[in-house]
């Protein structure tokens, strides 16, 4: 009897998550570089959120109208594009780190086209991952684990890009993650799907069937309420990523592994959330657990921003990485098993818009206000306010599982 899930029964899904394993390494190690250099090169927090704002904001703007322009189409192919472009904008961010010419507004840049770049690969992840599993059952399985492995890949690639900060320079961090995009690549051209991620729709213009989307969503409570609640998380929550740089140089010790220590310890708490809901048979349930998840995520990013002690704030780290895996993946979930088949690739895409285009403008937000009254006093603030939006979502659970069930029982995921 095999020890692994039967998600893994699924070739082209485990081809797919072979390859993430080395590329996302790379995509870590090159995040923590990036966020390392370019606090060097400024030591300005609002130049550091600047840059997270710069690479996102194509997601909040773009990625929308993505899903409505892939829907029916051939995504494995524009994964395989994104996923080149990716890795040359990686190569062209080593070239300019090792040759000594790197500057902040060529950061800026190639975060830009990056980002363009993520708003169509973003909501084609999201959309391909039902199509890569035979069984619709083991659905909340193989989100879990691409989640899982999201964070154990957040546990590695920082800890390793501390190290090489500290030994050779962020530039050698760039390099390696250029290398790690051939295993995914080769994985997509070797993935064969036997059905399209989604029916084709009719012909009525890329506007028409993105406003078709935003009506589904906005008449289905749970979806609706799921990605409304998503958003402000990602606004208010999630901005703790770029301060977390901040908090390592100036408060919690000052050295590249400082940086790796922290996010490696979100990664193992976020491994520890993934791995917890990949074991869960069934996404009902999961409306109150995303609402609880909530609560202590803005509860813990509190104590983080209050602690100045490097042990203690690695413990409590930890429990934020738990509760933001556990956010992200039940609302993922439940959003892809309740959405209508031919309309997938839209909602995905406004799911990719709630939990990563909102982030950019909150951390531009973050980055300004912390340079002005400190980066704790900004972190507890907005961990207020992500505490309320859990306990919002605890109060309106029972009613989005009413609405839910039903949908549940038609697609079998009560048995």
């Amino acid at each position: 009897m095999s020890l692994l899930p039967s998600v893994f029964k699924n070739r082209n899904y485990k081809l797919y998550y072979m390859g993430q394993c080395v590329s996302l390494i790379g995509l870590w190690m090159q995040r923590v570089a990036v966020n390392w250099l370019v606090y060097g090169l400024t030591g300005s927090s609002f130049m550091l959120g600047l840059v997270d704002f710069t690479m996102q904001i194509p997601i909040l703007l773009f990625s929308g109208f993505s899903g409505a322009v892939m829907e029916g189409r051939d995504i494995r192919k524009l994964m395989i594009f994104c996923q080149s472009f990716s890795m040359l904008h990686a190569l062209t961010l080593a070239i300019l780190a090792l040759t000594g010419i790197i500057r902040y507004e060529y950061i800026l840049i190639l975060a830009l086209l990056i980002g363009i770049s993520d708003s169509f690969e973003l909501p084609a992840r999201q959309s391909m991952i039902p199509a890569l599993i035979d069984d619709p059952r083991d659905l909340g399985s193989g989100i879990a684990l691409i989640s899982m492995l999201f964070n154990v890949t957040r546990l590695i690639g920082p800890s390793i890009a501390g190290l090489v900060i500290a030994v050779t320079s962020e530039g050698v961090c760039f390099l390696l993650n250029t290398f790690s995009y051939i295993p995914t690549l080769a994985a997509l051209l070797m993935i064969k799907l036997v059905r399209p991620p989604s029916r084709p729709i009719s012909s009525q213009g890329v506007f028409n069937n993105f406003r078709e989307g935003i009506n589904y969503v906005r008449g289905f409570l749970p979806i609706r309420n799921s990605l409304l609640g998503m958003a402000l998380i990602s606004f208010f929550a999630f901005p703790y990523l770029t301060l977390t740089t901040v908090f390592a140089r100036d408060i919690l010790g000052g050295k590249p592994y400082t940086l790796g220590f922290l996010m490696g310890a979100t990664g193992c708490g976020a491994l520890i959330g993934a791995l917890r809901l990949s074991l869960q048979k069934t996404p009902v349930g999961l409306m109150k657990q995303m609402g609880m998840a909530g609560v202590a995520f803005g509860f813990f990013l509190i104590l983080f921003a209050l602690s100045k002690n490097l042990f203690t704030s690695l413990l409590i780290i930890c429990c934020v990485g738990f509760c933001s895996a556990t956010t992200i993946i039940s609302c993922s979930t439940i959003n892809q098993t309740l959405v209508d088949e031919d309309k997938r690739s839209r909602v995905m895409s406004l799911h990719v818009m709630a939990t990563i285009g909102a982030t950019p403008l909150g951390s531009l937000c973050a980055g300004g206000i912390a340079s002005l009254i400190g980066a704790p006093i900004t972190l507890a603030g907005f961990g207020s306010i992500a505490l309320l939006v859990g306990l919002w979502w605890l109060k309106i659970s029972p009613k989005m599982m009413e609405l839910a069930r039903p949908v549940y029982e038609i697609k079998g995921y009560n048995k």
